[in-house]
């Protein structure tokens, strides 16, 4: 036989080109990390604990980027101190990721964590890139997808993790051609995959903080300084679970309160009571998830009931499902504990009717909150703070963007001629992922449009 070497260039090309090797290596690929990911074989061991909300933080960035790491528990572990002396760190300084064998990172962000284990390539800012797609969830990685193949010289900009919200769904039932379901990281990793293969370029733990829009061609300022220039934009920044007004809200996030319901915090709540916040999808898929584990799960709703939030097929679900206590008309009222969250108390909003029970773990999936503070007045936004776009524009709108053409925006199309916006961001967008994609891929016909005006 004959070995070639390939850079990675080559590779690409080769993926793109050859649809037969091109699936085989894809597999090839995807399988390896999964066996990778599901044996904690690699060169990044975490230290922490289950206490910490680092820890949980730091676990679930390598995790959603598909990064195999082994974990050592404080609280578990009797090799964890062992492992703090030799690495010369103490309990304090959890969680410390120790990186590629040597380097030692204390309480590390997620920017860090990405630098270090080499995630992104340098970013030329000297480069006018044809689309700069800002958020890697649904949405974004659809136009990343139909950007990349259809030849579009492609940015996709990701302050997290691929994935957005969807990328945390314990088990996604109702999108087209998965009859038995998938998960949302499954999902989205696929697709992050699929978007890499063409070509599009991703840079992960570094977020948009600045849109410059008072000309053509624009530019997206980031995390760190730098500044890419585009052609075209897609704002794809989705939305953050509304956060209630409640006392010591922040000290218990991570450590009792969580805005996700994966694996790792599913372990957490093993034969315990939860609480889960919200009437949607997103809770109720959260609901079953948890009560696989949990003693019981308390499901609070504002409202009368599920039947004008929640998808049927979830709805039967819950109903079925004895572990699962649905308390409609009840909120939030206060968090208790120490270090960790001992007890909650909540309150019947008819009533005014408070009850307090020893409950650990609170998960908060309520409401909407538009990630759209970097866009620093460049597009006109609803009452709510959500992107407007093509047809929800009124002729008073426009006249005060200073919209410069004769034609009307595109379907997609912002206050500013080449600048889209694509799924949970856009006002009156419908909340579920096919309904992302498919306003991805749209956009993607748009822009192309655009580029050839």
């Amino acid at each position: 036989g004959e070995l070639i070497e390939l850079n990675r260039e080559q590779l690409l090309a080769l993926v793109q080109t050859d649809a037969e090797l091109s699936e085989i290596l894809m597999r090839a690929f995807i399988l390896r990390r999964v066996e990778l990911i599901a044996r904690e074989i690699g060169d990044v061991v975490v230290i922490g604990s289950m206490h910490c909300g680092g820890t949980l933080r730091v676990r679930e960035f390598l995790t959603r980027n598909g990064h195999p790491f082994h974990y050592v528990d404080l609280d578990r572990d009797p090799d964890a101190q062992t492992m703090l002396d030799q690495f010369h760190v103490s309990a304090a300084n959890v969680p410390v990721l120790i990186c590629r064998g040597d380097a030692v990172l204390k309480n590390p962000s997620n920017q860090k964590i990405a630098e270090c284990l080499g995630f992104n390539p340098a970013i030329d800012q000297t480069h006018v890139s044809d689309l700069v797609i800002v958020g890697a969830g649904p949405a974004g990685l659809a136009a990343a997808v139909y950007g990349a193949s259809e030849g579009l010289d492609v940015l996709v900009l990701e302050s997290n993790a691929p994935g957005g919200q969807a990328g945390s769904s314990s088990r996604i039932e109702n999108y087209l051609g998965f009859p038995t379901g998938i998960t949302g990281l499954e999902l989205t990793s696929r697709a992050y995959a699929q978007a890499q293969k063409f070509g599009a370029q991703i840079v992960i733990a570094k977020g948009a903080t600045g849109l410059v829009c008072d000309r053509q061609s624009y530019a997206v300022h980031i995390d760190g300084g730098s500044r890419v220039p585009a052609r075209a934009v897609i704002i794809a920044t989705g939305a953050e679970y509304r956060k209630p007004a409640l006392e010591n809200l922040s000290r218990f996030e991570g450590a009792g309160v969580y805005y996700l319901a994966t694996p790792m915090e599913r372990q957490l709540c093993v034969s315990e009571e939860v609480i889960v916040v919200g009437g949607g999808n997103s809770a109720g898929q959260a609901a079953v998830f948890l009560a696989e584990k949990a003693s019981r799960v308390h499901m609070l709703v504002r409202g009368d009931g599920l039947a004008d939030t929640m998808s049927r097929y979830l709805i039967r679900r819950i109903e079925e499902n004895p572990a699962i206590v649905l308390r409609p008309h009840a909120e939030i009222a206060g968090l208790e504990g120490d270090r960790q969250l001992e007890r909650v108390r909540w309150r019947d909003n008819r009533t005014g009717r408070v009850e307090t029970n020893d409950v650990s773990h609170v998960f908060l999936m309520t409401g909407a909150v538009p990630n759209t503070g970097w866009l620093e007045r460049c597009v006109v936004l609803d009452d709510k703070g959500f992107v407007k776009t093509g047809p929800d524009l009124s002729p008073d709108d426009l006249g005060a963007a200073g919209w410069p053409l004769k034609r009307p925006p595109y379907l997609l199309e912002t206050s500013r001629p080449g600048i889209f916006a694509v799924g949970d961001i856009r006002s009156g967008n419908v909340k579920r992922v096919a309904s992302a994609v498919g306003e991805g891929s749209i956009a993607i016909a748009l822009v192309h449009q655009v580029l050839q005006q």
